[in-house]
């Protein structure tokens, strides 16, 4: 069972990664970016190799919050938004702690990435440690690989920032 879905996963990524590169050969009005190499968690840890970007998506949940992000804020997918979700997930301890602590240079520094309104970030900073607060209480939080966390996290953050 497990061979079936590792062969189906390679083919997925396979054929998504062909169609990727279709696409941004073509450069088409109205083309956005390729989902599974230019957004997601994927595009942020492998922001300069698209194809482990791909098979990281897909592995991770299909490609669904990749596809998600680029229908709904393709311009979520490139520029801050991703170097903010790799500086998450390069600092996602020390973040994690600051945001506890409600401040901290990590903390500082990624809502400088993100060019957060300095009036605003207190409001972020008290909107993310709530959410953060409700996910480390989750019984199956300790469960989470630390992509999860850090996607979970970066979700968090891009909602506060949205809000603020």
């Amino acid at each position: 069972m497990k061979k079936i879905a590792k062969i189906s996963i390679a083919v997925a990524a396979s054929t998504l990664i062909s169609f990727g590169a279709v696409a941004e050969e073509k450069k088409e009005p109205g083309t956005g970016p390729n989902p599974y190499s230019d957004c997601g968690i994927g595009a942020a840890i492998f922001p300069n190799t698209s194809w482990a970007g791909a098979i990281s998506n897909v592995v991770w949940d299909l490609g669904i919050t990749a596809v998600t992000s680029a229908t709904a804020s393709p311009e979520t997918c490139n520029g801050k938004n991703v170097e903010a979700a790799a500086f998450i997930y390069d600092s996602f301890d020390s973040l994690a702690e600051e945001t506890a602590k409600g401040q901290g240079e990590h903390l500082a520094a990624m809502l400088n990435i993100l060019e957060a309104d300095t009036g605003a970030r207190e409001a972020i900073v008290a909107e993310v440690r709530t959410g953060m607060a409700t996910q480390v209480s989750s019984p199956t939080y300790d469960k989470l690989s630390q992509v999860e966390k850090a996607s979970a996290y970066y979700n968090l953050v891009n909602e506060a920032v949205i809000n603020s």
